[in-house]
């Protein structure tokens, strides 16, 4: 057998392995979810609800739009999905009540990096996938970072918003208002909880959750709020399918190359040169974390993942670091990614929605930016900021 031979049926093979894993099975059946809640009207309860806790406060629409996203993010776990749901609804309204529409949409897209960060996250899921490490855990370390990072992002809002007198005046909602919204959105916000709850319990997978989840926004939709009709259901599937598909072809397609990596030993190559260069695993994440936010402006999130998660996760086991926390702190620099030019995909749904030229959501995204680069330093620099809860629950 030729040498060209042998490749051409190591390729299908490679491809087939890939793709050949129960964990990434998630994806798609949380995405699925994600979609299902979104066009029964799960979104708008979100909002509403959220709208009555902060909505009354300096910037109100803008506390909304972030407090929304914390919810959100325990739906869908796709920062692009996220933005697209609620920047439908929440860039106009911010626009009508005010707020400049670059303003809304750059807090929008900013915003939506809570989504991927707070479990279930399709980013952890599938650096869990190529770097054997718990998934469950990796959900766990999110907790914190995604919290603090909704946490200063609101400051920052309230900040501007008082400068330029976004949206100043606004009835505080009442006792009753804020329990009727509650209602209205229990199910919406039940979701989360039985996810969470049977992931970080152990009473199912992240897998088996991903299909309670579809179970249970079937459920809600067609029996609950009875919004939800076979053609919304089709048009979830055929979305689901075009980005679950991308997402797994990109994880199929680099299992090659880092099998192509493995043979040609750059990863023990590089970790030599990067043990070369500093001994200190602390100086080694901070060089990490300005690598992973460099490539997170040239490439997508998921292929981000596949390539580098076998040459640097090696690295960082040879010095001493935790994976969880390791795996963390990638995922969340590649997150920045997904708002930094020329790449960042949720500029780009968000430009789209908003209607406007993607240099002027540049200038007021920056901020929030650097939000984000503080909150992905201080999980870098601080391991038990993100180590603390997976602790508490014996994730590791």
């Amino acid at each position: 057998m030729t040498m060209g031979t042998s490749l051409l049926m190591l390729v299908p093979q490679q491809i087939f392995s890939g793709m050949n894993s129960f964990v990434l099975m998630a994806i798609p059946l949380f995405l699925l979810s994600g979609e299902l809640m979104n066009v029964s009207g799960i979104t708008e309860r979100i909002v509403r609800f959220t709208n009555t806790l902060v909505g009354h406060r300096k910037g109100g629409l803008g506390h909304v739009n972030i407090a929304a996203n914390i919810f959100m993010a325990g739906i869908s776990g796709a920062a692009v999905a996220d933005a697209a749901a609620l920047g439908t609804m929440l860039i106009p309204a911010m626009n009508k009540s005010g707020y400049s529409k670059p303003y809304a949409t750059a807090l929008t897209g900013a915003a939506s990096i809570i989504g991927p960060t707070i479990p279930p996250s399709m980013a952890m899921i599938v650096y869990g996938s190529v770097a054997n490490t718990s998934i469950a855990g990796l959900f766990a370390t999110g907790f914190l970072p995604g919290l603090f990072l909704g946490l200063l992002m609101m400051v920052l809002n309230h900040i501007i918003s008082s400068r330029r007198g976004y949206q100043m005046q606004q009835r505080k909602a009442s006792l009753g208002e804020v329990f009727r919204a509650l209602k209205d959105g229990i199910f919406a916000l039940g979701m989360p909880v039985i996810i969470l709850g049977g992931i970080l319990s152990g009473i199912f997978t992240p897998t088996e959750a991903a299909g309670v989840a579809v179970g249970y926004s079937l459920f809600v939709g067609l029996f609950i709020f009875r919004t939800l009709t076979l053609p919304m259901i089709w048009q979830a599937l055929k979305k689901t399918i075009s980005i679950s598909g991308v997402a797994l072809l990109l994880v199929s397609v680099g299992g090659i190359l880092s099998w192509v990596l493995t043979v040609a030993q750059v990863p023990q190559t590089i970790a030599a040169g990067m043990l070369g260069i500093t001994s200190n695993k602390y100086v080694f994440l901070l060089l990490v974390c300005a690598l992973l936010l460099v490539v997170g402006c040239f490439m997508d999130l998921t292929a981000s993942i596949v390539i580098l998660t076998p040459i640097l996760a090696p690295i960082a086991a040879q010095m001493g670091i935790h994976p969880l926390h390791f795996g963390i702190t990638v995922v969340l620099a590649l997150n920045i990614g997904l708002n930094t030019p020329p790449v960042g995909a949720v500029l780009f749904v968000v430009a789209s929605i908003g209607q406007i030229s993607m240099e002027s959501i540049i200038k007021e995204i920056w901020p929030f930016v650097v939000c984000q680069i503080v909150t992905l330093l201080l999980v870098a620099l601080v391991p038990w900021f993100s180590l603390l809860v997976p602790s508490l629950l014996g994730l590791y």
